[in-house]
């Protein structure tokens, strides 16, 4: 970046106009620090939003995914996971708050800042009280989901211990298309079952795509 006038530099853009006036590059970059051999921060970081189709691509990504760009090594890489854990940190509730979940909405407002950029599966439950506040979430499973892993004795057992006396199940798809597959719903289908024979309510199956979601609440299939 030596070659650009000082003014057009992103750390003098920054203190000068402040990093809404950045732009993507230019704040990858500052997250990247310094270049390599065969260019600098901005090429590096040019290269880097080229290859995952922007800056919401990079979400989706894992530290192995970023050492394949050139320039790029696992500390500047991990620089770069840190920084986006971060950023969907900000938009997520403090832990002092008791979330209520009243709807599809609400449901997939407090999921999807936490698990709706997964570049890998994840199954997991919202436990909650009986005026549907949030006790905690927990992940039950990662990687593709099929009956063999996702169990409705482990959902129902963690369900348990936590004292819940209702559930919202979720996953991600990390292809970005929220809607069901025909073994989605199957297992929405057991899994609700079971909880009308066990007593713990599950009010929905949310799936999370990318900035979409599924109900199956919201669409009467629950």
């Amino acid at each position: 970046m030596k070659d650009l006038l000082p003014g057009d530099r992103p750390r003098e853009k920054l203190r000068h106009h402040g990093a809404a006036a950045l732009g993507d590059n230019e704040l990858v970059a500052l997250v990247i620090g310094n270049g390599s051999r065969r260019g600098d921060a901005l090429s590096v970081a040019n290269a880097l939003l080229a290859a995952h189709g922007g800056l919401h691509g990079l979400t989706r990504c894992t530290a192995d995914d970023f050492v394949r760009i050139v320039g790029i090594g696992f500390a500047r890489a991990s620089q770069i996971v840190a920084a986006l854990e971060l950023g969907r940190r900000t938009l997520t509730h403090s832990p002092g708050e008791r979330i209520q979940i009243l709807g599809p909405r609400e449901a997939a407002a407090y999921l999807m800042p936490r698990f709706g950029a997964r570049g890998v599966e994840q199954f997991g439950i919202v436990l909650l009280d009986s005026k549907h506040r949030v006790l905690r979430t927990a992940v039950l499973a990662i990687g593709t989901l099929n009956s063999s892993i996702v169990q409705p004795r482990e959902v129902f057992r963690e369900a348990a211990i936590g004292g819940a006396a209702a559930i919202v199940i979720f996953h991600n798809h990390p292809s970005g298309d929220p809607n069901p597959s025909p073994e989605d719903v199957d297992l929405t289908r057991r899994l609700a079952a079971a909880g009308v024979l066990i007593g713990i309510d599950v009010i929905d199956h949310v799936i999370l795509g990318d900035l979409r979601y599924f109900s199956f609440k919201e669409t009467a299939q629950l």
